[in-house]
């Protein structure tokens, strides 16, 4: 029987996103993200990219190759153009930063619990064997009296 219930690692989870949301690569995420909204420049860019994605549907609906090149064409020179404001660039890398800090934990997790597995088994840390493995493996036995 476990020392934890589901529950209590959700509760625990919680704590962690509250954690998270007080740290410094959130708070420059979200100071970028507002300056995002407060820039007229950004919002254009934006109504003009969206304007564009219909007119693409559009256009690839009916089958005109041609023209949807052309508002393809412009979609990218669009994007090349709102990915140079400095703005931009501040909240993609700082979408980049939480990213970062988020896979970090993810991995620190997963590979915490499996080097618990591992321990808690009497498996090999550095093979990455659990103690069933190693018990079981085909170096377990090295007699013909062997049981396993």
């Amino acid at each position: 029987m476990g020392k934890y219930t589901k529950t209590d690692i959700v509760e625990r989870a919680k704590e962690l996103a509250v954690m998270i949301s007080e740290t410094e690569e959130v708070d420059f995420f979200k100071r970028a993200e507002a300056q995002i909204n407060e820039s007229e420049t950004v919002r254009a860019y934006i109504e003009e990219i969206k304007s564009l994605q219909k007119q693409a549907v559009n256009l690839e609906h009916w089958g005109k190759k041609e023209a949807l090149k052309k508002v393809e064409q412009e979609l990218d020179e669009l994007n090349e153009k709102l990915e140079t404001i400095p703005v931009v660039q501040e909240f993609q890398s700082s979408q980049v930063e939480v990213n970062d800090l988020l896979q970090l934990i993810a991995h620190t997790i997963s590979n915490g619990v499996t080097d618990e597995i591992i321990k808690s088994t009497g498996g090999n840390l550095l093979s990455g064997e659990t103690g069933s493995k190693v018990e079981h493996g085909p170096d377990a036995c090295k007699t013909d009296s062997c049981s396993h």
